[in-house]
């Protein structure tokens, strides 16, 4: 009875005009849930929990263990794994339980995403008129969220069977293709919100140029974080003394191989930051000389700063969890505002 007047009520007001409001809080909730689970995956991986659940389970995993059998099914699973024979031998049932909530909570959202994303979807496709037709792009999320899931599981799939970590190459992809979606939801929310365009266009190339170094600054963050690299070289601006990491030579950086050294990819991540500032210097040039909005720019440069901040205290402190999770999510902000002036740039 209930199905039925649910149907009734949705159906009933088929061909409605598209609820633009709508669209934009459904845009604005998957750019949310999309930012915690983000700042929830790189807690988890700090805290080692990523491996805890062994197992890909789509509905059954969606209620944690109910009882004591249960509990003890996950956690002799979790004992066959490298990561516990050699890191982890001894835990306790009660220690377990901690890793696993971590790693549950974060399937937990994950599966909620997929929701997000589906259900409003259906239900515009169906009752706005010409939905499909005027918003095709929007099921790009949808698609990619289905992606993301599958990816998820492929990165967690390679840390049990001989290693004692996931790889840092699927952590990447892991983490970009969430972002990716965090941008496409919050540039869709952009363009309903008939937000001004600059009078003065920035040149592209140098725009371009931003977006290519802040996307590689990212991937290489995850290679870091995969490598656990940011425990060696807890200095700065020096790396131990020297300018370069003093055990590697210059063939190394010439390799492909370059990016499995952990000493490597490290300054790389620093030599990226400084480049990117020298862009982001040039940027703020034209928005001085050109009178655009100074709050936009300002927000940007405040969000690059911080960013570098954290990222100099989370080395420096050996990555410690606090700080490290907060410049996970610096990228974020530093993200966020940034496609906020690339947007304002594109053309009308």
């Amino acid at each position: 009875m209930i199905i039925t007047k649910l149907l009734y009520f949705t159906f009933m007001n088929v061909n409605k005009n598209i609820n633009y409001l709508s669209l934009k809080i459904w845009l604005l909730t998957i750019y949310v849930l999309v930012s915690l689970i983000v700042f929830v995956g790189g807690f988890t991986r700090l805290t080692e929990s990523g491996l805890s659940i062994t197992v890909w389970e789509v509905f059954k995993g969606i209620l944690p263990p109910l009882n004591i059998d249960e509990w003890n099914v996950y956690f002799n699973l979790y004992k066959q794994i490298p990561e516990y024979k050699v890191l982890n031998s001894g835990m306790t049932l009660s220690e377990f339980k901690t890793i696993f909530y971590w790693e549950y909570g974060h399937r937990l959202i994950a599966r909620l995403i997929g929701l997000i994303c589906i259900i409003p979807l259906l239900y515009f496709t169906f009752v706005y008129k010409d939905f499909f037709k005027i918003f095709k792009k929007y099921y790009l999320l949808f698609f990619l969220t289905l992606i993301q899931g599958i990816i998820g599981w492929y990165m967690v799939k390679s840390g049990l069977d001989k290693n004692l970590d996931v790889s840092h190459f699927r952590l990447s992809i892991h983490l970009s293709l969430a972002l990716i979606i965090l941008s496409f939801s919050f540039l869709f929310f952009l363009e309903l919100s008939n937000i001004k365009k600059y009078s003065f266009k920035i040149p592209k190339k140098l725009i371009n140029l931003i977006l290519f170094f802040l996307v590689i600054q990212i991937i290489l963050g995850a290679f870091l974080a995969g490598l656990n690299g940011g425990l060696i070289y807890n200095t700065w601006p020096d790396m131990s003394g020297s300018f370069f990491p003093n055990d590697s030579i210059f063939n190394d950086y010439l390799s492909l191989s370059s990016f499995s050294d952990p000493s490597i990819v490290q300054f790389f991540h620093r030599t990226t930051a400084y480049i990117l500032l020298i862009f982001v210097i040039l940027l703020n040039i034209y928005f001085y000389k050109y009178k655009l909005n100074l709050t936009e720019i300002l927000i940007f440069d405040l969000s690059i700063f911080i960013q570098i901040f954290l990222g100099i205290v989370t080395l420096l402190n050996g990555v410690e969890i606090k700080y490290a999770s907060l410049h996970q999510i610096g990228s974020i902000f530093v993200l966020s505002s940034f496609l906020f002036i690339y947007f304002k740039n594109c053309k009308s």
